[in-house]
């Protein structure tokens, strides 16, 4: 099967055409964190969290080549993936803002593996990087799960749809 590189002339319609469609498209938020070499957190507000495997126990999240964070990531042995409940919008806000302290505006502490691990979130997991896919501007980092905290089963998650967060049931005023 011979692969049909698309025309330069179409890309920009057609990089249109998939933002338009996944503004529809609600994903859940989390939060990457990792230890840079420098050994300071870093972390990153992620919509492209997948699960992977069941055996082993593995999943995958989409990084920017040119994110703040992408350095710690790109060097890390193990990283820790926070799934944020609904009422954490701020905190996304925050990870997702360049150039932001975003540890600063965050509980946290060293956890396993020397993770940064956020308090407060709806569950997380620490993983041992397995592969850092290029894929473009970005890198599909898969990791292989080491440990973790399920969270309580009663609160809802984080969601982004339409360039915005939101959640699976109209806000409280």
């Amino acid at each position: 099967m011979t692969v049909m590189e698309t025309p330069r002339a179409t890309r920009p319609a057609l990089d249109a055409l998939l933002r338009s469609v996944f503004r529809q498209h609600a994903a859940g938020v989390a939060v990457i964190t990792a230890r840079g070499a420098d050994g300071r957190p870093h972390g990153f507000t992620a919509t492209s969290l997948i699960s992977v495997s069941a055996d082993p126990p593995a999943l995958a999240f989409a990084v920017s080549n040119g994110a703040s964070s992408w350095p710690a990531v790109a060097a890390a042995e193990h990283v820790a993936v926070h799934l944020l409940g609904e009422d954490q919008a701020a905190l996304a806000s925050v990870f997702a803002r360049s150039g932001a302290d975003r540890f600063a505006a965050a509980d946290w502490s060293a956890g396993p593996c020397g993770t940064p691990v956020l308090s407060g979130v709806l569950a997380w997991l620490v993983c041992r990087v397995t592969a850092r896919v290029p894929a473009g501007d970005h890198r599909i980092v898969v990791a292989e799960l080491v440990t973790g905290d399920p969270g309580p089963a009663d609160r809802l998650p984080l969601l982004y749809r339409a360039g915005a967060f939101t959640s699976l049931r109209e806000p409280r005023p």
